[in-house]
């Protein structure tokens, strides 16, 4: 099992810029792929962004492209999610979670292990 521990969630003002990080310990980092999905109130799980066990391979949602950077650094076992250009609909929860296959996975269903979720707030 992997343990997952989100942080650098916040409130911004839209336009502004968060950092979110996630730190994983449990199974070896290198191994997995890991994925960001959020949620929003009253809205279902959706996918955000995905990279592959080495970094090379990234997977965005439309609604993510262009604004957000998902990366990793697989010797501080983290995974991080730049988000710039924040708008308000971005409010949600962001979760990290980790699959066990190469990476770049959009389905939630693929992933085995989540963290709780860091809170997003954007303000107008």
């Amino acid at each position: 099992q992997v343990q997952l521990v989100e942080s650098g969630g916040g409130l911004v003002q839209a336009g502004g810029s968060l950092r979110l990080s996630c730190a994983a310990s449990g199974r070896t980092f290198s191994m997995l792929g890991m994925g960001w999905f959020r949620q929003a109130p009253g809205k279902e799980r959706e996918f955000v962004a995905a990279i592959s066990r080495a970094g090379v391979i990234t997977v965005y949602a439309d609604s993510a492209k262009g604004r957000f950077t998902i990366s990793r650094d697989n010797a501080k076992n983290t995974v991080y999610l730049q988000m710039n250009s924040l708008k308000l609909e971005d409010t949600a929860i962001y979760y990290c979670a980790a699959d066990r296959t190469s990476g770049g996975q959009r389905n939630a269903a693929s992933y085995e292990d989540w963290g709780q979720g860091t809170q997003v707030t954007v303000s107008s």
